[in-house]
């Protein structure tokens, strides 16, 4: 005899409930997310999870480009395992705030979900070229999928009713119908949160979304996003890598659960929000999430100092021959770079408040972690939009106070070695690379650096200087 999806979900539960002593009962939907994976698991559902009242804070989760998450987790009714790995063992935890997962391809769902009154929250782990803007964080129309966006947002937000047999595609878009949504609902204010590697990640997030109105001409709905919308920027931190076949044997060994949605994530967490929350939010800070006025101070430390060791590993790890974090930081070369790297940028972070010697401390003992396979080739992906944000403005900082910035255009020249040999993971440099192979020399060099920030190309000392470690990656 077939089991419904629903009582399935209940005899997950039930089976959960049993093998640990511990109340699964599924929470209310209060919250939607964009870009349910990995990262989300082991952050915001974990954190809700984790603080008191979770009972009353669920998550429909909608997924990016690929379905798979979705199905994973609704066979087991959004439960799944985190496994947070240290150096002496694994620990496995059971997790339940993520109450529906849903294919991300289902815009009419996650239009339902922001208009419902019970909404509070929007969470967005959609990546940093997710947001699909250009350099001027305004829409890139240049994008054939913005364009089609953009067509769809004009002939809709205006008409009576919103058209989504053909849904827009790319999530700032799927966001401002939404949210659109809500405003003829009357469904009140709501919170956005960004949880993407970006500097003032909640004003990218608003600035998207409010431009996209800006360009479809609804003054109802811009109205309703400055008077309603609140736009909260976060600082996130937990290393997670992509999950084996071996964890998942893990995970069956540990527990004697066959889960496919498991996640292996590093004990250490780290959470940092600032903005308004009118309709309210779980208590996150009971899981040691931070509330704070200035974020800013925050950002620029988890961005520079870990995030900008990352993106140095992955290049110039990859260089000489690395393929992990741990086997990058345990070369002598490759760590006195990364130490390099942070003095170049801790001499533009506040001291006060950011503990920055501990954090330091703290950073060189979570690479070290070799049990965390995090992959150079994952951390690499997508380089141009990360090393705008990561490593340029190092470099710019330490150019303005008359230094040369040597570890910042190391990591650069690593990364345009690997562009030109052709060894980059994925990331959007497009016709440029071409351009710049055919040209050779600094003039190819030029043509990769004007994709991250125009005002390194115009530092003749800059150029040269990404040049010669260019050059130097491109012989080992």
């Amino acid at each position: 005899m077939s089991v419904a999806a629903g009582d399935r979900g209940l005899l997950v539960r039930a089976a959960a409930a049993a093998r640990t002593g511990r109340s699964f009962d599924p929470a209310p939907v209060r919250m939607a997310h964009l870009g349910l994976g990995a990262f989300h698991r082991a952050h915001q559902a974990w954190y809700t999870d984790a603080s008191d009242d979770r009972n009353e804070w669920g998550i429909r989760a909608f997924t990016g480009r690929s379905p798979r998450a979705a199905e994973e987790l609704s066979a087991q009714d959004g439960l799944f395992s985190l496994i947070e790995r240290s150096v002496d063992g694994d620990a496995v935890i059971l997790v339940d705030s993520i109450v529906d997962a849903v294919d991300g391809a289902r815009v009419d769902r996650l239009v339902e979900t922001v208009a419902a009154p019970t909404t509070a929250i929007v969470t967005l782990t959609i990546t940093e070229a997710g947001y699909a803007l250009d350099a001027q964080r305004r829409p890139d129309v240049s994008q054939t999928s913005v364009a089609a966006d953009l067509a769809w947002l004009r002939a809709n937000l205006p008409a009576s009713r919103l058209d989504l047999s053909a849904p827009p595609r790319t999530a700032p878009a799927r966001l401002l119908a939404a949210l659109e949504a809500r405003r003829r609902a009357g469904s009140g204010p709501i919170a956005v949160v960004s949880c993407d590697n970006l500097p003032a990640n909640g004003e990218v997030a608003r600035s998207g979304v409010v431009a996209l109105a800006e360009l479809a001409g609804t003054d109802e709905t811009l109205a309703y996003l400055h008077d309603h919308v609140s736009f909260v920027t976060s600082s996130i931190d937990r290393i997670t890598p992509k999950t084996t076949d071996a964890d998942l044997d893990a995970v069956r060994a540990l527990t004697g659960w066959v889960d496919r949605a498991a996640v292996v994530t590093e004990p250490f967490h780290d959470w940092v929000l600032s903005g308004e929350f009118p309709a309210g939010r779980p208590a996150w800070e009971r899981a040691g999430a931070r509330l704070v006025d200035d974020i800013e101070p925050f950002e620029r430390r988890k961005l520079w100092l870990l995030n900008g060791a990352h993106s140095l590993l992955a290049y110039a790890g990859a260089a000489r021959g690395h393929e992990t974090v741990a086997a990058a930081i345990a070369d002598p070369t490759v760590r006195s770079w990364v130490e390099q790297l942070w003095s170049e940028a801790v001499h533009h972070l506040p001291g006060e408040h950011l503990a920055l010697d501990a954090y330091r401390a703290a950073l060189l003992e979570r690479f070290d972690n070799g049990r965390i396979q995090h992959l150079l080739a994952q951390i690499g992906q997508d380089g141009t939009t990360k090393l705008r944000v990561r490593i340029a403005p190092i470099i710019l900082a330490e150019r303005a106070a008359g230094r040369d910035a040597d570890a910042g255009t190391r990591a650069l020249g690593a990364w345009v070695a690997l562009a030109l040999a052709g060894r980059l993971p994925a990331d959007r440099i497009g016709s440029a690379l071409p351009q710049a192979a055919g040209q050779g020399g600094e003039r190819s060099v030029i043509a990769l650096l004007e994709l991250i920030d125009p005002q390194l190309v115009a530092d003749p000392a800059v150029v040269l200087a990404v040049s010669r470690a260019a050059a130097e990656f491109s012989t080992r």
